[in-house]
C-alpha cells in the first residue's frame, strides 16, 4: 500500500525554503528534502530554516544525501572516506526527522577501471560503515539505482541487491525514471516488494531529464498498476518546479 506521496526537487537546492510551502498546497504529503546547497543539514543555520518552516506544515519528511563530487568507490583514500562521512553526517543529523535516507552508489574512476572489482569492495565497505551509522540513529540508508552511465555502479537490480547483500540498516530505493534510462524498467518492477523507497519521474530513454508525469516514455499504466499492487511506502515525485509537481501528482491522484 502506498502510504503517501512526496515532492523533491534537486534543482531546489539553491532556493529559500519558503517554496517547500507549495508543496504542502498543491496537495502533497511530504517533502524529500535533496540536503546540498541550501539544504544541508550538517550546517546548523541551514538546518534550523528548513526546519521552520517544516513545523509550519503538515509535511512529511524523507531525505536524500548530498552526492555532488562524493564517490563512496573512489580507491583515492582520503576522497573516500570524506564521501562516507558527509552521508554519514547527513544520516546523524536526519534522524529526528525521517527514518529514510537516499544514498547514491559510487563510480568509476579513469583510476578504478584498470580495478573494478576493488572499487565494488571499497563501496561495499563505506556500506558497511554508513549501515553502523544508520542503524545507531534509527534510519534506513536506502542505496539507489543509477542512470546508464556506464560508469556508475549499480544500474541494474543485479547489482544494486548484490551491493547490499548481507549488510545491516542499508535499504534500497528504486528509481524508475532512472531505470528507464537503462531499459530496466519492467526488471525493477519485478523487485518492487522488496524496496523500502521509491522514486518516479520521467524521460525518454536517453538522459535523466527528470519531466513530470506522461510526458516521457515510461508507460505508466503498467508502472502504476505494479506499484499499486506490489509496492508498500512512500512515493517519491522527483521533478523541476512545483507546476510540473502538480502536473505528475494530477496523474498519480489517478491511480487505484
Amino acid at each position: 500500500m502506498i502510504t503517501g506521496f512526496y515532492f523533491s526537487s534537486s534543482s531546489k537546492v539553491w532556493d529559500d525554503p519558503q517554496w517547500v510551502f507549495g508543496i504542502e498546497e498543491i496537495g502533497y504529503d511530504g517533502w524529500e528534502i535533496s540536503a546540498d546547497g541550501n539544504y544541508r543539514l550538517d550546517d546548523p543555520l541551514k538546518r534550523n530554516r528548513i526546519c521552520e518552516v517544516l513545523e509550519s506544515t503538515g509535511l512529511g519528511v524523507t531525505v536524500h544525501a548530498p552526492y555532488g563530487d562524493l564517490n563512496l568507490a573512489s580507491i583515492n583514500y582520503p576522497i573516500w572516506r570524506e564521501s562516507i562521512r558527509q552521508v554519514c553526517l547527513c544520516i546523524e543529523h536526519a534522524a529526528d526527522i525521517t527514518d529514510r535516507v537516499t544514498i547514491h552508489p559510487g563510480y568509476l574512476s579513469p583510476l578504478s577501471k584498470l580495478d573494478p572489482s576493488r572499487a565494488w569492495l571499497l563501496q561495499k565497505d563505506a556500506l558497511k560503515e554508513i549501515g553502523t551509522v544508520a542503524q545507531e540513529h534509527g534510519v534506513l540508508a536506502c542505496l539507489e539505482n543509477m542512470i546508464s552511465i556506464k560508469e556508475f555502479l549499480c544500474r541494474d537490480p543485479g547489482e544494486l541487491f548484490g551491493m547490499i547483500e548481507g549488510i545491516e540498516g542499508i535499504g534500497i530505493t528504486i528509481d524508475l525514471g532512472h531505470a528507464n534510462t537503462t531499459g530496466t524498467v519492467k526488471e525493477f518492477l519485478k523487485h518492487l516488494p522488496s524496496a523500502d523507497h521509491l522514486h518516479i519521474h520521467d524521460n525518454h530513454g536517453g538522459s535523466d531529464e527528470h519531466l513530470p508525469l506522461q510526458k516521457g516514455t515510461i508507460d505508466w499504466t503498467m508502472v502504476s498498476k505494479a506499484i499499486v499492487g506490489k509496492y508498500q511506502g512512500i512515493v517519491v515525485v522527483e521533478g523541476r518546479d512545483l507546476k510540473e509537481a502538480e502536473e505528475s501528482l494530477t496523474v498519480v491522484r489517478g491511480w487505484n
